[in-house]
């Protein structure tokens, strides 16, 4: 399986970099700039423009740094910027303070990131649908353009409310310069894209292309979209048709899942494939720099990365007595790890003072590198894939949709699954929850996606489209977040290229 991994990861890069042709493709804004050149297809195969946009998914702008983890993580009350005061005293300002700017750079490379994404989907819909005669092969490539398109419009409308909607191709700058789209209309191209993904893409690919999508992440990934609207028969109808596909299970063990015993384990439902060699021990290329920009920030053994995105006591704090995945998500700063853990030590990792005080009180495990790998490769993790959609997800999705829908029942059965894994063989601990009270069983459920998700994606947007983000982010001494902070300024430049056609978000005018 490692060695499939590593093919396909040398399949996507070498496509990507062959297909874009120069290396400041990334670099590309997607308004005022955009290029024939940016939409690399010429001669080239629908596979190839496909591999690219795997490897543009893993980059540093949408998934694997710190644009990324500032803008889905940061902002709850369960994660800081992290690494030392002094370094990113801006981003801890603008993140962690919510001292919104327009002109924010990591703002704009998400927001780029996610266009060139879209761009490229767009190119190779566009391909296939002028095809004379498609095959199986063209269809689920289409599917996987259509995918990825609406992850990132999802992305998008998000963080921003109301974006350009671009679907056609773009062959000259100003067809991309357009006016922002309701956010309505946004998911209802969303739902589009992923119902015709649903359609396009196989339940199951060969060995040989592990990693690649199926119809389970699209079928996942619709039912978040429904959760992030609160349609609850939507989200219940998609998440339960992924389980009862019995294409998944929460057989892998906890703290297994995000180790590299656990890569495209059982639960997986959709992760980025990454991989190093001994040949290119610092290169991103068939990597990411997920790990690096989350590791530890020390010296020494100890120095295993930037140490950005770390957890807060708050999170420490919320755990059950026993539970499990406190040890398997939070990395605590004791001398050795036969140190017990004790109320004086918990807000301290294994090492020796690796940050200063004051900017989180955990590093996120589930970046955690195998020490053997890093003497084989490097400190920074570049092999290790970066998990998106995990079927524990998907069954929180539907308890949480059944309970809202008032099955009360058949909720809190799902719900034991989940607490079920965590617990194992210690019937000790994390009981089941027995309650049929629909407000009880909700608060439940909340708590459990808090746990069994934490420091993966959006905890933020858990909060917003629970209406509680502003209750909970004061109660966690993020006092200074408003409501406008739900949604992003618009990049300043963006709107400067637009010449008028883009207009900033009401409440930063």
């Amino acid at each position: 399986m490692k060695f499939n991994k590593y093919i396909l990861s040398l399949m996507l890069t070498t496509s990507a970099f062959s297909f874009t042709g120069c290396s400041d493709f990334l670099d590309r804004s997607p308004l005022g700039q955009f290029t024939e050149d940016d939409t690399p297809e010429g001669g080239s195969s629908i596979d190839g423009q496909v591999f690219s946009i795997y490897t543009l998914m893993r980059s540093y702008n949408i998934t694997a740094g710190i644009p990324a983890f500032m803008i889905h993580y940061v902002r709850s009350e369960d994660s800081e910027k992290g690494s030392s005061v002094g370094d990113g005293a801006d981003q801890a300002a603008f993140w962690d303070d919510f001292e919104y700017t327009t002109n924010n750079g990591t703002v704009k490379a998400y927001w780029s990131q996610n266009y060139t994404i879209i761009y490229q989907a767009n190119s190779v819909i566009d391909t296939v649908d002028k095809l004379l005669s498609k095959d199986d092969a063209t269809q689920r490539n289409k599917g996987e353009a259509l995918f990825f398109r609406a992850y990132c419009y999802f992305n998008l409308v998000r963080a921003f409310g109301e974006v350009p909607l671009v679907t056609a191709k773009i062959r000259d700058a100003a067809e991309a310069n357009v006016p922002k789209t309701t956010a309505e209309k946004i998911y209802e191209q969303i739902d589009k894209d992923l119902e015709e993904a649903e359609k396009l893409l196989p339940k199951q690919w060969g060995a040989e292309y592990i990693g690649r999508l199926t119809w389970g992440a699209a079928r996942s990934l619709h039912a978040r979209t429904y959760m992030m609207r609160n349609n609850w028969n939507n989200m219940y109808a998609a998440a339960k048709d992924v389980m009862n596909s019995g294409l998944y299970n929460l057989n892998t063990p906890y703290d297994k899942i995000f180790t590299d015993e656990g890569e495209n384990c059982s639960e997986s439902v959709f992760e980025l494939q990454c991989a190093s060699t001994a040949a290119l021990p610092a290169s991103t290329a068939i990597g990411s720099q997920f790990c690096q920009v989350q590791g530890v920030r020390g010296s020494g053994q100890w120095n295993l990365g930037w140490g950005w995105h770390m957890a807060t006591k708050e999170l420490g704090q919320a755990y059950e007595p026993g539970d499990p995945r406190k040890d398997a998500t939070l990395l605590y700063f004791r001398k050795s790890a036969d140190e017990p853990i004790t109320p004086e030590n918990t807000n301290k990792p294994y090492g020796e003072s690796p940050v200063s005080s004051g900017m989180g009180a955990y590093y996120n495990k589930k970046a955690y590198t195998n020490p053997a790998k890093r003497k084989e490769f490097t400190n920074s993790g570049f092999w290790v894939n970066i998990r998106l959609i995990r079927y524990a997800d998907v069954v929180l999705m539907a308890a949480e949709a059944a309970n809202e829908l008032g099955n009360t029942k058949e909720a809190s059965d799902d719900l034991e699954m989940i607490r079920a894994r965590a617990r194992g063989n210690d019937n000790t601990i994390l009981p089941k929850v027995t309650t049929t009270d629909q407000a009880a069983l909700r608060e439940a459920i909340r708590h459990e996606r808090r746990i069994e998700l934490a420091l993966e994606f959006d905890r933020f947007y858990d909060l917003v489209r629970w209406g509680i983000d502003k209750e909970v982010l004061h109660a966690a001494g993020k006092v200074k977040y408003q409501d406008k902070n739900r949604y992003l300024p618009l990049p300043q430049d963006e709107i400067d290229k637009s010449n008028g056609v883009l207009i900033q978000n009401p409440d930063y005018r």
